[in-house]
This record gives C-alpha cells, structure tokens and sequence, in this order.
C-alpha cells in the first residue's frame, strides 16, 4: 500500500518558505563582491595602472598598506636586485670577485704568519690592494649596464615611464637595486675579517670604516654608470661610456703625482681615491670624503633622472 503523500503547509511549495524567507548568502561571494568593490577616494583608495598601481598584484589601496611612493620604491628594487640572480653574468662576477678576494685573503694570512711581522698592517690591504681598484672599475659598468638600455632596447621603458610613479623613483629603485647587489658582492668577505679575528687581534674600527668606503665608492661609481645606462640602447655601449666616465675619476691620484701647480695638486688631492680609501682603512673617517661621496652620487643622479624625464618628453 503506497503512503500519502503529505500536502504542503498553507498550499504553498516547499513548506511555504520559499518565497517568504530572505535569500541565503553563497559562501565567497559577499567577500568577491567587497575585493572587487570600486574604490572610493574618502577611504585612501587609488586605482592606478600600470605594474606598480591598481588592485592586481603588487598594487594596493593607496595608504591602506603605507606610503604608495615608498612601496612602488621598494617595487623597483626587489624586481633589479633579483633580475641580476636571474642572469648567468651575475654569478661569473661572484665568482671572480670571491677568487681575487681569496687570493687576497691567502697572501694577508701568509703575511701574518711572517714572524714579526705587524698585525695592524694586513687587513687594510683588502681594501688597498690594486686588484680592489681593477675590479670596480671593470665590473660596476657591467653591473649598470642593462638598467636603462635594456629597458629602452626592449621597449619596457615607455611602460614604465607612464605608470604612476615619477622618474626619481624609478631612478633611486634602479639604482638601489644596483647597490644592494655590488654590496652583496662583498658580504662573504665579512667570514674573512672573522677568521682573521679567530686567530689574531683585530681593530673593528678600521674593517668598519673600510667597508663604509667601499659603499660610498661603490655607489659613486654606480651613480655613473647609471647616468651611462640613460644614454643610449645598446648595452655595450653602455658600459664602455660607464668605462671612460670612470677614468679619470680613477686617474686623480695619479695626475696629482705628476702635477707641479700647487693649487692643482691640492684639488686632484680632494679628488684622489686611493688616498681616500687608504684613510678609511686606517679607521680615519673624514666627513669631507663622506660629503664628497654623497654629493658626486646625489648628482649623477640628478642627471639621470634628468636625462630621462627629457627622453620621456621626447615623441
């Protein structure tokens, strides 16, 4: 015998509540309503284009998560500083650059195991030595090379220039990603100066003041190379202008010595690198040399940035 089916309460469908109770939230799709909201001015909200603006990825809502300025900043430097480990190029420089210092490191220890021989002496020659001067005025042209040629040979830089970030900071990201990575270049040096201690008495004064003048020079040089980057699309190119630009700032000590003009031989002084680095690595800090530094960098920067806003303007 077949049960009755039972009618519905109040002779509507589905017990009379189909109609009359409010519609149950999906899960997920008041949250997608709310990301996907437009964005609102009076919240701190931007809606920005371009890579560094806007709600995708590696975008934000304006104040929300800090200053939109700072944040494009630090933008543009992960994205240099991790495109140098992409390429091939950057660990043939670690790799030479670990086996001159290694080789610098094995003739200072077979230094101080010379009886007699004097201990505050050694160290400073990691910074002295000529092989120090070669590589950086070889390698920091690399190193700037592709900032901006690259970019402008592939076509990036007009996307680049037109998202909602000012050429300064474009100019200070790429640069600083070039920084970090020329200090990274030298951080294992940090194990020799340890070893050296384990063994030996050390002065931290010097080693500090020492690697505080391998940043200020790095970034001079660097800030140059940079401003070469600007001038053309062929990367080689680039490096060569980096190359030429850099000799006669390297040459100073050396048109010092064979000037005879007293008033020349004090400027080529001020200009002079070795005496300067010489001076740090006895633990010397000279806030002339520090000024100097931070102004020849602060310049060159200028004029990057300078050259291309004029090339942005440029149809």
């Amino acid at each position: 015998m077949r049960r009755a089916r039972r009618p519905p309460r109040g002779g509507l469908p589905h017990g009379g509540r189909a109609r009359l109770d409010p519609p149950r939230a999906r899960p997920g799709i008041g949250l997608a309503r709310r990301r996907l909201r437009a964005p609102d001015p009076a919240r701190g909200d931007r809606a920005g284009a371009g890579p560094f603006g806007g709600y995708g990825r590696g975008g934000g809502r304006g104040s929300a998560r800090g200053d939109p300025v700072v944040r494009k900043f630090l933008a543009i430097v992960g994205r240099e500083w991790r495109a140098y480990f992409f390429s091939p190029l950057a660990y043939v420089i670690l790799a030479a650059f670990l086996l001159m210092n290694g080789m610098i490191f094995a003739a200072i220890v077979s230094f101080l195991s010379t009886p007699g021989a004097p201990k505050g002496q050694a160290l400073p020659f990691l910074f002295t030595n000529t092989y120090f001067w070669i590589f950086n005025l070889f390698v920091v042209p690399i190193i700037t090379m592709r900032l901006f040629a690259e970019e402008r040979k592939s076509g990036t830089i007009e996307t680049l220039l037109t998202s909602p970030v000012s050429e300064t900071t474009v100019v200070l990201g790429k640069f600083t990603g070039a920084l970090g990575f020329f200090l990274t270049l030298w951080a294992p040096t940090l194990v020799y100066v340890l070893i050296l201690r384990s063994q030996t008495p050390i002065d931290l004064g010097p080693v500090a003041a020492g690697y505080l003048a391998i940043a200020l020079i790095g970034a001079y040089f660097l800030s140059i190379g940079t401003f070469a980057s600007t001038l053309t699309k062929n990367q080689i190119v680039a490096a060569i202008l980096a190359f030429a630009m850099l000799i006669p700032v390297f040459s100073a000590g050396l048109l010092e010595s064979l000037s005879n003009d007293p008033g020349k031989r004090d400027t080529l002084g001020y200009l002079n690198l070795w005496d300067h680095m010489e001076e740090f690595s006895r633990g010397v800090v000279d806030t002339r040399r520090v000024v100097y530094y931070l102004s020849a960098t602060a310049f060159f920067l200028f004029l990057t940035t300078v050259t291309l806003s004029a090339k942005k303007e440029t149809p």
